[in-house]
């Protein structure tokens, strides 16, 4: 990894953090999330996937405002450490532990690849 794409990843990583507790306290069923890169052709090859407890939880939140909420937190976060991304909503995935646990058996490292 060269050295600026370190600067972008702890970056990313501040910034993501920061969105995960807020959602965590203002998202019901929000769990946590991760991010995959491709720093070779950074930003548009990231994508951050928000993972919720369990499939009803996510249809919960996709039918209320809580999914802006999400993409108004991670638009922000990332602005405030000089991310620019065109349309958070093409780099944001949901997933659920409830779908992983059956498909994948609980491996995120398996079930993260299609991402």
């Amino acid at each position: 990894m060269k050295k600026t794409d370190k600067k972008i990843e702890k970056s990313l990583i501040s910034a993501l953090t920061h969105v995960c507790d807020s959602a965590i306290e203002s998202v019901e069923g929000f769990k946590w999330l991760t991010h995959v890169v491709s720093y070779s052709k950074f930003p548009e090859s990231l994508s951050i996937i928000c993972v919720f407890d369990s499939i009803e939880a996510l249809d919960e939140v996709k039918s209320s405002d809580g999914i802006d909420t999400l993409y108004s937190l991670i638009s922000h976060e990332l602005a405030a450490v000089d991310i620019q991304i065109r349309d958070v909503r093409k780099h944001v995935h949901f997933d659920t532990e409830e779908e992983c646990n059956a498909e994948h058996g609980g491996k995120w490292n398996v079930r993260l690849r299609r991402h």
